[in-house]
């Protein structure tokens, strides 16, 4: 049990080793999220390639896409909305169970425009994130 300060007897280490994995992967997650915040564009790709791998796949509202230019193009045609410059946020812990993590985030318009929230499911490989799942909106209760 890896909580426990036991071995883990898959990765042949302890509790020490999941709290560093956990933060590496928060690390990442939130270097990601500051692209959207960057204070210029051109910061943008360089944020990107800091938390994802060349290879990324990006499952986002338009469907699939590979690799960072893919996200950085979503990244910048979030930063241009009509409404103006949003602000994004990861408003949650990071949950992580192995390589998988999942995080909450809210984005918001300037002067109380529009308001997004959503939750992302991300996969990392040597630190970096491999993949990224977007749900964006609420997720309604069930009727029954």
């Amino acid at each position: 049990m890896i909580g426990s300060g036991s071995r883990d007897e898959r990765t042949g280490n302890g509790w020490y080793y999941w709290g560093m994995q956990e933060e590496t992967a928060r690390s990442a997650i939130d270097t990601f999220i500051s692209a959207f915040n960057a204070s210029d564009d051109s910061y943008v790709t360089a944020l990107l390639s800091q938390a994802l791998t060349s290879d990324v796949v990006f499952w986002g509202p338009l469907g699939r896409s590979e690799g960072i230019a893919a996200v950085e193009r979503f990244v910048l045609d979030i930063r241009r909305h009509p409404a103006g410059t949003g602000t994004m946020v990861r408003c949650s812990a990071v949950d992580m169970p192995d390589e998988w993590a999942r995080y909450q985030w809210v984005f918001t318009m300037p002067d109380g425009g529009p308001r997004l929230a959503g939750t992302d499911v991300v996969h990392l490989r040597r630190s970096l994130i491999d993949q990224v799942i977007v749900f964006a909106g609420e997720i309604e209760p069930s009727a029954s």
